[in-house]
């Protein structure tokens, strides 16, 4: 399937799955999220990247209990940039290099 099809399949998928949970409003960054759960499941283990997802998503969903959906972005955004460092962080250590990361949102 080309990448195309794949993330039409995804949008497909996730508007259903949207509706079904009862958020049908949901604004999801299909790419940020793929690419932190990539990275974490690299740099990581391969699951790490469910659960860096879920975890990105939960900051972004506090973040938006108090309806606002700006802070949600913003928070998503800032969640997965933390990831992302801790993912590098940690390939870094391996390497020899870095002394690790810890971010705070």
């Amino acid at each position: 399937m080309a990448v195309d099809d794949e993330m039409q399949v995804l949008s497909e998928w996730c508007e259903q799955l949207a509706k079904a949970l009862q958020i049908p409003d949901l604004d999801v960054d299909q790419e940020l999220l793929l690419d932190v759960a990539r990275k974490a499941a690299d740099q990581v283990i391969h699951a790490a990247a469910p659960v860096t997802a879920y975890m990105v998503g939960y900051v972004a969903g506090h973040k938006a209990g108090g309806g606002n959906a700006e802070g949600s972005r913003e928070a998503t955004a800032r969640a997965a940039d933390i990831a992302f460092r801790l993912c590098e962080d940690r390939a870094n250590s391996k390497d020899g290099g870095g002394a690790g990361h810890t971010g705070v949102m």
